[in-house]
């Protein structure tokens, strides 16, 4: 274990200790623990995912070699070293003819940093959502729980309900989000009542950058709290986006036609794959799943509704409930394609947001003690906003200006600008 000086912590301007540098000590006190043993367990799991590929001496072609040089992580907290387990894989690329390397998603052999310090505390805090429970919690992830005292907790979580308050209050006037993605995030947490429900919004500037637009305590999806959402938005100065992204089974789609009734609406084909394939059984999944790339990877709408043809004609028969789920939903399912073709990635799916909650639903454990739901919506704004740094803008961004003005593409090709309309708009009133 690292050996740690507790540096005298500063007081604020009200008196309190600062709880900062105590925080970079616990981190720098449990990092090297919690590198170590992720990334042993990585290279165990590389291992043994081929243990059965052997050499024709009947030895396997992927084992452990020891560990590399020590080196250094740096983290907000200060440096951490770092020995890093080694693999020798002595398989063959096929293509190249080069020999394969093992490289760690943890730990690239380019880092030389960690994810921001910022984001352990609201992810422990998630784990372990009363006070009662964080100190166990901490103690797991970063082994030790060091200092960490339950006012030090208590004031650190009224400080993000605040901050978190104060975000969902923001004038929005001058930002204009021409896309938006919307879900409804549940954290499996036990509260005073019902469990945690997010609704979430991310936006799409119209400088291609995206951002968190708001994250709230809903009802279970409701219309009637995606509704409150978006009138909070609107009252705040949010012009209607162009096209939002969701589930299908969201009471967000309701309410947007209220609030926003010029908001064009794409369904998640990350959600509608899974709806569909539940109506299947295992054996036809595979296929289906393939047929259903078939429609959202077309290359334009003309043959993704030729795809949709061929997926009805060979799942109807059987399984017409899983083609309907394809079939009543099919000009929401390929709304992107009336976009840059550079921003169909972006807008075939809600991954933004899944992808930035993932981290959440797999550390998420049931408390034995309630906790606030305030402080559960306070943490995932913690969370989010810790990783909202490193979202990058989407493909193409100075298209999204474009799309704000009403620029025409066929195929996913600009064919008509802003201009254009407009004078073609002018001539007709002329004539």
């Amino acid at each position: 274990m690292l050996k740690v000086v507790h540096e005298e912590n500063e007081p604020n301007q009200d008196g309190t200790e600062s709880t900062g540098s105590l925080l970079d000590a616990i981190v720098r006190e449990g990092a090297q623990q919690m590198l170590a043993a992720a990334l042993q367990a990585e290279v165990a799991a590389y291992v043994e995912a081929h243990a059965e590929q052997l050499d024709e001496h009947g030895h396997r072609l992927v084992v452990r070699n020891g560990f590399h040089d020590p080196r250094e992580v740096a983290t907000a907290a200060g440096a951490v070293p770092v020995c890093q387990p080694r693999v020798n894989d002595k398989r063959t690329d096929e293509t190249t003819g080069e020999r394969k390397r093992f490289s760690s998603a943890i730990l690239p052999a380019w880092s030389r940093k960690s994810p921001r310090v910022a984001e352990v505390l609201p992810l422990l805090y998630l784990h372990g959502l009363s006070t009662s429970d964080f100190r166990p919690a901490l103690e797991q992830f970063l082994g030790s729980d060091a200092g960490l005292s339950a006012t030090t907790i208590t004031r650190l979580t009224a400080q993000w309900q605040d901050e978190a308050r104060a975000f969902n209050k923001r004038a929005l006037t001058d930002t204009d989000y021409v896309y938006v993605w919307v879900d409804g995030i549940h954290l499996k947490v036990r509260l005073e009542q019902d469990k945690v429900c997010l609704l979430v919004m991310i936006g799409v500037r119209a400088d291609g950058t995206k951002e968190l637009i708001a994250l709230d305590d809903g009802h279970r999806e409701s219309t009637e709290s995606w509704a409150d959402l978006l009138r909070s938005c609107k009252r705040r100065g949010m012009r209607a986006p162009v096209l939002a992204v969701g589930d299908g089974a969201l009471g967000f789609w309701a309410a947007v036609r209220e609030v926003f009734p010029d908001t064009g609406e794409q369904r998640c084909w990350f959600h509608k794959i899974a709806n569909v394939l539940n109506c299947l059984p295992k054996s036809a999944q595979p296929g289906a799943k393939a047929a259903l790339a078939e429609i959202w990877n077309a290359e334009d709408r003309e043959h993704a509704e030729a795809a949709v043809k061929v997926f009805a004609a060979d799942y109807g028969a059987k399984w017409p409930k899983a083609v309907a789920k394809i079939t009543d939903d099919l000009d929401v399912l390929l709304a992107f394609y009336d976009y840059p073709a550079e921003h169909w990635i972006h807008l075939r799916t809600t991954n933004p947001i899944e992808s930035t909650f993932a981290t959440v639903r797999l550390r998420q454990r049931v408390t034995k003690g309630p906790g606030s739901r305030a402080a559960g919506v306070a943490m995932a704004f913690k969370l989010i906003e810790s990783a909202q740094a490193r979202w990058r803008a989407v493909n193409a961004p100075h298209l999204v200006a474009l799309v704000r003005a009403g620029a025409v593409f066929d195929k996913g090709i600009l064919i008509e600008r802003p201009e254009d309309t407009s004078k073609k708009s002018a001539d007709q009133q002329v004539a």
